[in-house]
């Protein structure tokens, strides 16, 4: 079983930059694809970025392309999401997640079988 820990949420302005983590602790994290996913206010979850086990190979949403990076540092268990030029619409809870998603399921939340809690992120104008 895998346990996930998200951390770094906060209430920023905009074009602020803001790193969250997400720790693993349990099974064996450099087995899994990684990814992020948010909700923002009345809105469903959707995704945001993911990266193969290695970490070679991350796929973006088009509205955080460029913006957003997603890294894992398998070492330590733990994955990060680098998300710089903060727009008040990536206000949202944060969640990382793992799971043994493929090219054609990465961006899929039904890929994906282990959850964090979630980290708010809230962009002010």
């Amino acid at each position: 079983q895998v346990h996930l820990v998200e951390s770094g949420g906060a209430l920023v302005q905009a074009g602020d930059s803001l790193r969250l983590s997400c720790a693993a602790s349990g099974d064996s994290f450099r087995g899994y694809s990684m990814a992020w996913f948010r909700r923002a206010p009345g809105a469903e979850r959707e995704f945001v970025a993911a990266t193969k086990p290695n970490g070679g190979s991350t796929y973006y949403a088009d509205s955080v392309k460029g913006r957003f990076t997603i890294s894992r540092d398998n070492a330590k268990n733990t994955g990060y999401l680098q998300m710089n030029s903060l727009k008040r619409e990536d206000t949202a809870v944060y969640y990382c997640a793992l799971g043994r998603a493929i090219t054609s399921t990465i961006r899929s939340q039904s890929a994906y079988n282990h959850w964090g809690q979630g980290t708010q992120v809230t962009v002010g104008a």
